[in-house]
């Protein structure tokens, strides 16, 4: 099961955050054969997606780095969206869900 975190996402700024991943003990997950993605959309059934980058970063410990450019950000409207992160093995191509929320866009004054 996916676990369950809010993201908030200032518009017109980077954006960057960090995600560990851990097997059923509770263990970091060693990430040296896996892949990530992730996505966000205003709603489950929306069509249009915007990408977030989802880098792995540190395979011994289970970390993934998600991100987006301020010129990204800057295209975003403000408000509530839903994303997920997933991660695929390139040994078996077993997809897993890691973590899912809501992202949550704050709207900037400057621009």
């Amino acid at each position: 099961m996916a676990a369950y975190a809010e993201i908030t996402i200032e518009q017109g700024a980077t954006f960057s955050t960090t995600v560990n991943v851990t097997d059923a003990q509770g263990d970091a997950l060693n990430l040296s054969s896996y892949s990530a993605a992730s996505q966000m959309r205003k709603s489950y059934y929306a069509s249009s997606a915007n990408t977030l980058s989802a880098i792995v970063t540190g395979n011994a410990n289970g970390e993934i780095t998600l991100s987006m450019t301020a010129a990204n950000t800057s295209n975003l409207s403000p408000g509530r969206y839903v994303y997920d992160l997933r991660i695929t093995n390139s040994v078996d191509g077993f997809v897993t869900r890691v973590v899912e929320g809501t992202a949550v866009v704050m709207p900037s004054v400057t621009r």
